[in-house]
């Protein structure tokens, strides 16, 4: 065999006994900091759960027009009244 034909077939076996090295490497250890774990729920975040009582409160405000501060006047007044039992307040216009 010629110079360049050993050094061929020696290439071909290391990049062969290279890529099957690297597949059989095992997979990192998880980290078990307590930082990352409490972080982590913080990015992303769940969405909120609203109660029955401030969608129909939110549907009530929709249906009179309310936005801004009024609107949330009225939900906050809204939402007290049906935790607490009585109907909703009717809504001032201005």
């Amino acid at each position: 065999m010629t110079l360049t034909s050993r050094l061929a077939v020696v290439a071909l076996a290391s990049l062969l006994a290279t890529g099957t090295a690297f597949a059989q490497t095992a997979a990192p250890a998880a980290k078990t900091d307590t930082k990352t774990t409490t972080a982590a729920p913080m990015d992303k975040k769940a969405p909120k759960e609203h109660s029955a009582e401030s969608l129909e409160c939110s549907k009530q405000a929709d249906a009179k027009g309310l936005h801004g501060k009024e609107r949330k006047k009225f939900r906050s007044e809204c939402i007290k009244t049906a935790k607490a039992g009585m109907p909703a307040p009717a809504a001032e216009k201005k």
